[in-house]
């Protein structure tokens, strides 16, 4: 038989169809690590080993149109094949049920060996949430744990650019293949991970989306970080597979609460009734990670209980001194409000009213929703 190269056999194992990652690391077993003698047996002795009989076509007849593009790719700078059998393979993903038998990274893959958090919710969170997600990603960025996330629209989203503001690492797991931009909207977005931090994914070069791919996904987000942190999420939510598939590694899991009316509250509500932690305020996710930190050296923990530099006053701050601001303020609550009742709430006149809304909204403090409602961000 014609020998191939390492990476070679590596391609052709992981394009296999119906293989997936138990097959693939179970083959290395057989062969004790050596993956060119993995491949050799699985092609000599695939039906004995219990391999499909597509699975042995992939492996004996592979598409060499694809395995020629995907050394092409990964012939790029800065992008490669991160095998379980090569030293710098992320050791805490070996500590996981299922864990990946390969990673393709795109930017510095140094990141997935540094202590990481992940920040996970929903999609379509609202903007209380985005602003969560952005105040308690940049702080955890900035006292030096890797913010880890799935590139999703949403929490995802804001997590990872909170990163990327205060430079600090982030890493994107993603659903498809390494090349390509999902969502679409995300473009600029993960050309700057790339260039900071590191995007990642199981799949091969080329592969589209499919909805079986996310829960895999989710699992190497899980992994590889030291907790998973939930912003918001509907009882439905993929960020809830994340929290348990995270639970299922020995590894903490946080929930921010929200209000009752929120329906993307309600999954975080469910964590924190099944013993998810719940979490206030960035401090008392640092206090947890300390002894973990340990484990990772001793910068680590220091930082984790340092205080982060405190910028310029918030504006809701400022205007809390003024108290007809406050008083407007504590009308507003932190549920969405018809102006209607806020008119009610508040006795003040329409104009003035108005005004003051527009000031709270052009400070950052408020948002206007459908329906002529609006709520407090911070």
């Amino acid at each position: 038989m014609q020998e191939i190269s390492v990476q070679t056999a590596w391609l052709t194992l992981l394009r296999a169809p119906g293989l997936g990652s138990k097959g693939v690391r179970a083959l290395l077993a057989l062969a004790d690590g050596d993956v060119c003698r993995a491949l050799e047996r699985a092609r000599c002795d695939g039906r004995a080993l219990g391999l499909a009989p597509r699975t042995r076509d992939g492996l004996r007849r592979p598409d060499s149109a694809r395995l020629e593009a995907d050394a092409e790719w990964l012939a790029r700078p800065h992008q490669r094949l991160l095998c379980c059998t090569d030293a710098d393979f992320p050791p805490q993903l070996e500590r996981m049920p299922d864990p990946p038998a390969a990673l393709f990274v795109v930017g510095n893959a140094d990141l997935l060996l540094r202590p990481q958090l992940a920040v996970v919710g929903a999609r379509h969170a609202g903007p209380v949430g985005r602003r969560h997600a952005h105040d308690f990603a940049a702080a955890l960025a900035q006292r030096g744990l890797v913010i880890t996330s799935g590139l999703a629209e949403g929490i995802d989203a804001a997590a990872h650019r909170a990163a990327l503001e205060v430079g600090g690492g982030t890493v994107a797991v993603v659903g498809t293949g390494p090349d390509l931009v999902y969502p679409r909207c995300h473009a600029a977005l993960r050309e700057a991970i790339a260039e900071q931090g590191a995007v990642v994914s199981e799949f091969s070069p080329g592969v589209e989306a499919r909805p079986g791919h996310f829960p895999r996904r989710n699992r190497i987000i899980a992994g590889l970080a030291l907790g998973t942190l939930v912003v918001e999420a509907g009882l439905r939510s993929g960020s809830l597979i994340t929290a348990r598939l995270a639970a299922e590694c020995g590894r903490e899991v946080y929930a921010l609460p929200g209000s009752i009316h929120n329906p993307l509250a309600r999954g975080c509500h469910r964590l924190i009734r099944d013993g998810a932690r719940l979490v206030e305020d960035v401090e008392e996710i640092c206090a947890s990670l300390v002894p973990l930190a340990r484990a990772q050296g001793a910068d680590l923990a220091a930082r984790l209980q340092e205080d982060v530099p405190v910028g310029p006053e918030e504006p809701v701050a400022a205007l809390q001194r003024d108290p007809v601001y406050a008083d407007l303020l504590e009308a507003l609550g932190h549920d969405p409000v018809t102006l209607d009742t806020l008119r009610e709430r508040s006795g003040l006149s329409p104009p003035a009213l108005s005004s003051m809304l527009l000031r709270l909204e052009l400070d950052g403090v408020l948002v206007s929703q459908s329906g002529g409602r609006y709520q407090r961000v911070s």
